[in-house]
């Protein structure tokens, strides 16, 4: 009998060891699979992080600004970008307006970006204003670089800073205005975001 043999003492610890070894390369290999795909980081704002920054860009002016933010998380949510700039218009009846800025996202290089378009209403005038703008639903930067027209009764206007949105398909933006730089947000038009300067507003 083999039983109690110093070869079959010798041979079991061989075999249980090399079992274990077996075991755990099929664990390494299989586990991933099962695991499932690794979780994404979150590339969005929370309203905190966006009220910070957006009081900064208005030199600490809060009053009404928590207001309007509220309102934006309330309608679409956490964006995943946002512009911070500024632009200048003028209109006598049809308006113009220029702007340029940086497209700001998580993980990213900031972006310089330039945008102009024309406008229809009763309005007549210039200025010059900061325009911070919530951006949403964006997979990459070039996404923005489309026309984006307003969307009709969109307006909001809350102790002193303005809101309305710009949507093309899935992408929605919300520029917030301040003083003067509101003027033309209730008018009916649209805004070209592009990589380069320019003066054809169309």
């Amino acid at each position: 009998s083999l039983h109690g043999s110093p070869a079959l003492d010798r041979v079991t610890p061989m075999i249980i060891n090399m079992f274990r070894r077996v075991c755990a390369v099929v664990t390494i290999a299989v586990g991933p699979i099962f695991a499932g795909p690794p979780a994404l980081a979150d590339d969005t704002y929370s309203s905190d992080e966006i009220l910070r920054v957006a009081a900064d860009f208005f030199d600490g002016a809060t009053e009404g600004l928590a207001s309007i933010v509220e309102k934006t998380f309330a309608d679409k949510g956490r964006p995943n970008g946002f512009i911070a700039g500024e632009e200048f218009s003028g209109a006598f009846v049809v308006g113009l307006r220029y702007g340029q800025g940086k497209l700001n996202r998580k993980n990213t290089d900031a972006r310089k970006i330039y945008w102009r378009g024309p406008s229809v209403g009763w309005d007549f005038g210039g200025n010059a204003s900061k325009v911070f703008t919530l951006v949403y639903n964006i997979k990459s930067e070039d996404d923005i670089f489309q026309r984006f027209p307003g969307v009709d009764g969109s307006f909001y206007f809350i102790a002193g800073f303005g809101m309305n949105y710009q949507q093309r398909n899935q992408i929605v933006l919300a520029p917030i205005r301040t003083g003067v730089g509101l003027r033309a947000g209730a008018n009916v038009g649209y805004l070209h975001y592009r990589r380069d300067k320019g003066w054809l507003p169309f």
